[in-house]
């Protein structure tokens, strides 16, 4: 018997499968539903880290609030410096520390000793470094190497009083909680987190601390979708692992929907018999596309499911990772903060082969290092199917193999997109 006259369903085996979507495309089309969250509350700076702005913060006050020194050193008048080959000395008649200005009059041929931070008397503009100066305990001489409002740190020169320091939508960082306990504000209005439920789907899972049993694993999808969700900042529904039945996994949507701005399930969105995803929800709910045209990570489902936003990721464990990168992290940032984000894209050299059709495009996980010279090199972790867990724990990067890339052999250059890059 031959197999001729059998009929094949498109498949993450084939190189090109008409009906799906590019990578590009189906991140456009998910970002064009998205919509960001409304709803705010008010915290205090130290609990606002990674949470998303929602107000202007306009400065109150000049950053710095005074002239300051920026050096351990001598402040002197400027016109006093002298020229270029010739020295000068002047008479050190006190002494100003950060927080302890000096306060008296300096006359012509008069400096004052001055440490970092602290202010200049209005009559001097000019800092010597301690280091450029010979001082005695009475008389500094310096030389003619100078000029006029060095190592000086205006006011206003950071942070001018009035202006715009930081606008909605920005994801605080720790530098950000500085920058606005310098200007005295001590609480920020932030967005409220989007609530993500989630759940795997599958008979063979089985929860940490039970046993196995003939054809069954231990569910790793929850723990890493936990993981990048929290890595996010977003409120987290885990809904745990839900049977291969339909009456099961409608009222897991139900549910799921009803109390999250998104539903992630992994697992079941395949044509499989017992993957039942795609008929519950174009019951419940309505599916704008279900195939990319990527590997890992064809069947990944996009839709609504009632107000709620619904993702349905592929079970293999690289894959659900690789889609949460490309298409979920995307749409939770823009959610949160009302902007669309720019993966960072960078060129490496491949350090080793890499086997691909042309026909879409592939996301193998490397690990890039830099060379002495600077250069960005790259090589593949090891095997890279789309069940080795272990490619994405021991890699720091995705390789990005576009469509129209063939093979890739060492020394060819192509395009990676690191990990730290994306939360």
């Amino acid at each position: 018997m031959t197999s001729e006259g059998i009929k094949h369903q498109p498949s993450c085996a084939d190189p090109v499968d008409l009906k799906a979507l590019d990578v590009e495309d189906a991140r456009a089309r998910i970002l064009d539903q998205i919509i960001p969250v409304d709803g705010y509350e008010k915290l205090a700076i130290r609990s606002a880290l990674r949470r998303v702005l929602d107000e202007t913060i306009i400065s109150p006050v000049n950053v710095p609030s005074h002239r300051n020194s920026a050096m351990d050193g001598f402040a002197i008048r400027g016109d006093e410096i002298p020229a270029e080959n010739e020295q000068a000395e002047f008479t050190c008649v006190g002494t100003a520390w950060a927080g302890h200005p000096f306060v008296g009059e300096i006359a012509a041929g008069e400096c004052i000793q001055i440490m970092t931070g602290a202010p200049l008397p209005d009559t001097l503009d000019t800092v010597i470094m301690q280091e450029q100066a010979e001082y005695d305990g009475k008389v500094v001489r310096i030389g003619g190497k100078h000029r006029a409002g060095q190592n000086v740190r205006q006011a206003g020169e950071d942070l001018a009083k009035g202006g715009v320091v930081f606008e909605p939508g920005r994801r605080l960082t720790a530098a950000d909680l500085g920058v606005i306990a310098s200007l005295g504000i001590g609480e920020v209005v932030v967005r409220r987190k989007p609530v993500v439920a989630f759940f795997s789907t599958g008979d063979e899972l089985r929860s940490i601390g039970e046993p196995l049993g003939e054809g069954e694993i231990y569910d790793s999808n929850r723990y890493t979708l936990y993981g990048m969700l929290t890595n996010l900042g977003v409120d987290i529904l885990d809904m745990g692992v839900v049977e291969d039945n339909p009456d099961a996994m409608r009222a897991a949507f139900h549910s799921a929907a009803a109390n999250a701005d998104v539903v992630i399930t992994s697992g079941g969105v395949s044509v499989g018999e017992a993957d039942y995803i795609k008929p519950v929800l174009e019951e419940l709910g309505e599916i704008t596309f279900w195939k990319i045209k990527m590997k890992p990570g064809r069947p990944l489902t996009f839709g609504k499911l009632g107000d709620a936003t619904f993702m349905g990721l592929p079970g293999n464990p690289v894959a659900v990772m690789v889609t949460f990168y490309q298409f979920v992290l995307p749409a939770l940032q823009y959610m949160m903060s009302g902007q669309r984000p720019e993966p960072m894209l960078l060129q490496a050299v491949a350090k080793t082969a890499i086997r691909k059709r042309p026909g879409r495009t592939e996301f193998a996980r490397g690990r890039y290092s830099i060379d002495d010279s600077g250069l960005l090199h790259v090589e593949v972790t090891g095997q890279q199917g789309s069940g080795i867990l272990t490619s994405m724990s021991y890699g720091n990067c995705f390789i990005v193999l576009p469509p129209e890339q063939g093979s890739v052999e060492p020394g060819d250059v192509v395009t990676v997109q690191p990990f730290n890059s994306m939360i």
